[in-house]
């Protein structure tokens, strides 16, 4: 790290076991009425009502926008928006996944600042006016965003996934329940899962890695790996579930502050283009990007190493490097991540738009502090990498 670094994070969080109990409480200090974001499936499964029931005890009178059916896009932002505004709302509570959080973010800005959200991309507008004040509440244990400054928001009309960061876009706090993880399903514990490890490592080897981020990304590694295969098998694993949610925050908090790098950078196209959701997409090409990566960042490499493999710590940092790797490829291996083929994508539009979809990872920023900066025909290539790739073939280590 040169100079002096920067670390933000919401104004409080609550994390542990029963902890969304706290919601009522806090909704009342900081506002009047509700707007809650979320889903269709949070409200089936009881998530929303909770928080209805907990704001109705508050006194705090609420309403609800629940089609972040997808992940969230200009068009979800615009309603959300008119039913906070038409409401006079003056508090947001986000439950659910990613999607559902980054989506209030956004309605969270734009409510005192107005626009469109795309105007905010890349600092090309400021953010002049305080959002009002957002309560984040995951239910997976995967994005972070609960705890990050960054928004991402789907632009329908060019299919481009918009990256915003921006301070205005850190909740006013954070509500992190483990129990509200439990009802996430093998394929999202999964897919949220690897989502968190792409977030630690890459905040790990980014170019804006400071001190504090390197405790918290080597921490959720080490805690990921230790616990989301059992997560994975047994989703009422309660031990499991609490490590998870911990491990996601610390990953969300590092890279918020370190930046995600090149895996990030192509995954977004994937997701706007293929619909793919976010942590699959991200699974896809972590093990290939990092083998790419792996000669410009061999000794932060080496110290991922020791901590998934504490038995080979004598081994060299080359050796160690490929032990980083080849342990994230048995991860994905065994929590079934399909490459792009299996997962279904179409070889001939993949082909068709490899080209589109590299110059938007370039233009996102997020490759240029990856350790290694790929040109165009790089990312083109490794797209086509990772269309027929295979988490069984593992790099070789030692002699």
């Amino acid at each position: 790290m040169k100079g002096f670094a920067e670390f933000r994070m919401p104004g409080a969080v609550f994390y542990g076991n029963d902890s969304l109990s706290k919601l009522g409480e806090q909704v009342s200090i900081l506002g009047n009425k509700a707007l809650i974001v979320s889903d269709r499936i949070m409200e089936k499964i009881g998530n929303v009502k909770k928080c209805q029931d907990l704001l109705d005890e508050a006194g705090i009178s609420h309403v609800e926008y629940l089609e972040v059916n997808s992940e969230p896009t200009d068009v979800h932002v615009e309603e959300a928006l008119k039913i906070c505004t038409e409401n006079q709302c003056d508090v947001i509570v986000a439950i659910g996944g990613g999607s559902c959080i980054d989506a209030a973010k956004a309605v969270a800005v734009l409510a005192t600042n107005g626009g469109y959200i795309g105007e905010f991309i890349g600092g090309k507008r400021p953010v002049d006016k305080k959002p009002i004040p957002l309560i984040a509440i995951p239910t997976t244990a995967g994005t972070g965003s609960e705890v990050t400054n960054v928004t991402v928001i789907t632009n329908i009309k060019d299919d481009i996934k918009m990256m915003i960061k921006n301070p205005a876009f850190l909740p006013e706090m954070a509500i992190v329940d483990p129990v509200l993880t439990y009802s996430s399903p093998p394929n999202v514990t999964a897919a949220t899962g690897v989502d968190a490890l792409c977030h630690a490592v890459e905040a790990y080897i980014s170019k804006h890695a400071q001190p504090m981020t390197d405790t918290l990304a080597l921490s959720a590694i080490e805690l990921i790996v230790g616990n989301l295969r059992a997560a994975y098998i047994n989703g009422e694993d309660k031990e499991a579930r609490e490590k998870m949610a911990l491990a996601s925050m610390q990953a969300g908090l590092a890279f918020t502050n370190a930046s995600v790098a090149l895996v990030h950078g192509m995954s977004r196209p994937i997701g706007a283009l293929f619909h793919v959701p976010h942590g699959i997409s991200n699974a896809m090409l972590l093990p290939a990007v990092l083998e790419f990566t792996k000669d410009s960042a061999v000794d932060r490499l080496a110290e991922i190493g020791k901590i998934l493999r504490p038995d080979l710590k004598t081994l060299t940092n080359d050796d160690l490097a490929n032990v980083t790797v080849n342990e994230i490829k048995k991860l994905c291996a065994d929590l079934h991540i399909p490459n792009m083929k299996t997962y279904g994508l179409d070889s001939g539009k993949f082909k068709e738009v490899a080209s589109k979809m590299a110059k938007d990872a370039l233009a996102s920023g997020s490759p240029d502090n990856n350790p290694r900066v790929p040109d165009l025909d790089e990312i083109i290539e490794l797209y086509h990498m990772c269309y027929n790739y295979d988490f069984a073939v593992l790099e070789t280590v030692g002699n």
